[in-house]
């Protein structure tokens, strides 16, 4: 059987050929960030994951198809959450810690200090920039070409790669399920009334079903995956290939360097 490359310039039109960030290889997207990821949790200031949170937001606003969903995510969502575990990290600080920076609000014998909103937010921005980079990655790559990237590039056994490929889609194929058993009983007036306790009782009765449709289409995808000599033999052809390209090159090594000014120039663990 001949191997076909999976080229995504192929199906791209002019307007979308700006969207680059779908045209790399998953590997460039990770190799690119991964370092930055993992310095960034050992970094204590604000402006380092300040700078890497603007750097993804680019890349993700320029490079990626913009969505209601995703502007809501970045926009809304993303924000949201770095408001809430800022100010939950706050709460939490030990005040002996802080007590010699300044009060921001009292309430009673508690004492809310400037030290511990600085702890606070500076962990929900570290948290907020390493979702943000795992971000340019995973809204632009499909699981299966990261899966064919992984065998085809970093030697990744097919066996594991494609065997974590296909209970992953278990997922999707669980919520089809759980609708269309749903549906069924709400067909057969099966809800069991109203409240919290129905609602419990309801979902008790999904159980065994859902048990049952999962183990029917784990048999149906364990026979095609025999039929096909799935695991027969050390390698495999594959159909699709999804190529390192020079442009996967430029990219990561891009990434890196620009990872590597933004740390240079802040200097996080500078001694003060």
């Amino acid at each position: 059987m001949t191997a076909t490359v999976f080229d995504p310039y192929a199906r791209m039109t002019a307007t979308s050929r700006r969207q680059f960030l779908y045209t790399l290889n998953p590997l460039a997207k990770v190799a690119g960030f991964a370092p930055a990821m993992i310095l960034l949790v050992f970094v204590r200031d604000l402006a380092t994951p300040a700078a890497f949170l603007v750097f993804a937001y680019a890349l993700i606003l320029v490079g990626a198809r913009l969505t209601g969903r995703l502007l809501a995510l970045l926009l809304l969502g993303l924000p949201a959450g770095m408001l809430l575990i800022g100010i939950g990290f706050s709460l939490w600080v030990d005040a002996g810690l802080v007590g010699d920076s300044m009060p921001i609000l009292r309430i009673g014998e508690w004492t809310l200090y400037s030290g511990a909103l600085l702890i606070g937010f500076a962990t929900a921005l570290r948290l907020g920039s390493i979702v943000a980079l795992a971000l340019v990655g995973g809204l632009t790559t499909s699981g299966p070409d990261l899966v064919r990237a992984g065998v085809q590039q970093l030697r990744v056994p097919y066996r594991i790669g494609y065997t974590a490929l296909a209970a992953f889609r278990f997922v999707p194929r669980f919520g089809h399920e759980l609708a269309v058993i749903r549906a069924a009983h709400r067909v057969r007036g099966y809800h069991g009334g109203r409240g919290p306790f129905a609602r419990i009782a309801r979902g008790w009765g999904y159980i065994v079903p859902l048990l049952a449709g999962a183990i029917r289409h784990a048999e149906r995808v364990a026979l095609a995956m025999d039929s096909r000599a799935f695991g027969a033999h050390p390698t495999r052809t594959e159909r699709h290939l999804v190529p390192f390209r020079t442009r996967d090159t430029v990219f990561t090594v891009a990434t890196l360097l620009a990872s590597a000014a933004i740390f240079v120039a802040f200097f996080p663990w500078q001694l003060p």
